[in-house]
């Protein structure tokens, strides 16, 4: 029969919680979950980093953390993982437990149970197995860090360190019955647009307002259904422009600006459609306003893979035994898809896909951000069922 010492687990994800630790700046929260390995027992050979935030644009205090274990019985490489960073608003975060709730003692942070209770879920499996003396097949741990600020830990992983895992687990998310097999691609855009000064008082018509070419571009993508929800017959998709940056003065028809969007979809193909659609919309735009001279701006559209759309088969191994794992401790799994990113979305191009599974996360990113204990406690049982193969009745 397999238990949990839920007492341990709760201080393990509020002490977690507690620890500063944004993107880039995982180091502290990397050096507790070591520190926490190596007083169990676990060999610091066994232990180590790599140099993702070196190939990261971000930079960053340290790479994603690798723990690989040999195991104490035969059986297929095990992964569990989960990201260490968290967003800004949570930064200074001092939890509180409040009943069946972990909140942030202060109104003014959010909590960053996205993602700690998922490393907590990943650390206890491992840490229980040691204290219960449990047997375990090979394992490898993860805890990757730059998750919040596009997936550059997983992006850029080094995945010759994992040992080539065959089962795969990722813990990041609200429910723990829902078992994410699947999640949308995303490309970032930026859009530089560069128009013609001009004295706005003096001489207006002399100018090319980059502006005003930007909302031309903007208009048509509405008009034509290419902006927000993206409908085109049996296809779906999504974008959205995010970021406008541009113009110093009232007085100057403004010269440059830039802006910042995304678009996503499940199908990788509909998804460059959506691309190639902004992609017309402001050439067409750029050429269309010109000044008094008859001269146009110039347009400079630049898109990047954030990462790319996955879809693990239902009947994938790794599904089923996540979903049996689940059953085991008294949860109704769902197998479903995300219209957001992961860190799965690498992984499974690494050649390494994983389920994604939830932890009892509320209202993430925001101030109202909590934890759910019993669904953290639940996520535990379900790392702990996983992390040794055996069943939760034994």
């Amino acid at each position: 029969m397999i238990s949990l010492n839920e007492d341990k687990a709760i201080r393990r994800v509020m002490d977690l919680i507690a620890i500063s630790g944004g993107s880039c700046q995982e180091h502290d929260v990397s050096a507790w979950i070591q520190k926490a390995l190596k007083d169990a027992g676990v060999p610091e050979a066994a232990i180590s980093i790599d140099n993702a935030h070196k190939k990261s644009p971000a930079g960053g205090t340290t790479g994603n953390l690798i723990v690989k274990l040999k195991g104490t019985v035969n059986g297929p490489r095990r992964l569990l993982m989960a990201h260490m960073d968290t967003v800004p608003l949570c930064v200074g975060c001092k939890p509180v437990r409040e009943g069946d709730w972990i909140r942030p003692k202060s109104k003014d942070t959010a909590l960053g149970g996205d993602n700690r209770a998922g490393c907590a879920v990943v650390l206890t499996a491992i840490l229980e197995a040691i204290t219960q003396k449990l047997d375990y097949p090979p394992l490898t741990l993860l805890f990757t860090v730059q998750e919040e600020i596009g997936l550059r830990g997983a992006r850029f992983l080094n995945a010759n360190k994992l040992g080539k895992p065959e089962l795969c687990f990722n813990w990041d998310g609200r429910d723990p019955n829902s078992l994410i097999t699947g999640a949308v691609g995303a490309n970032n855009l930026t859009i530089c647009i560069e128009g013609i000064a001009s004295h706005a008082g003096v001489h207006p018509e002399n100018g090319v307002n980059a502006a005003v070419v930007a909302s031309m571009a903007m208009a048509q993508l509405q008009k034509n259904g290419w902006h927000g929800l993206v409908r085109k017959g049996k296809s779906r998709g999504s974008s959205n422009l995010g970021v406008i940056q541009g113009g110093d003065a009232t007085n100057v028809v403004m010269p440059f600006v830039t802006l910042q969007a995304e678009a996503r979809s499940h199908d990788s193909k509909f998804r460059q459609q959506i691309v190639a659609a902004w992609r017309d919309a402001f050439e067409t735009a750029t050429k269309s306003l010109t000044n008094a001279d008859g001269q146009s701006g110039s347009l400079t559209f630049t898109e990047d893979v954030r990462y790319e759309a996955f879809r693990i088969p239902d009947n994938s191994d790794c599904v089923l035994i996540a979903k049996s794992a689940s059953e085991s401790v008294g949860l109704k799994p769902v197998a479903q898809m995300c219209d957001g990113g992961l860190d799965a979305n690498w992984m499974a191009l690494h050649g390494f896909p994983a389920v994604t599974m939830g932890c009892g996360q509320h209202e993430i990113h925001t101030e109202k951000e909590r934890l759910c204990i019993p669904e953290y406690l639940s996520a535990c049982k379900v790392g702990l069922v996983l992390a040794t193969g055996l069943s939760a009745d034994g």
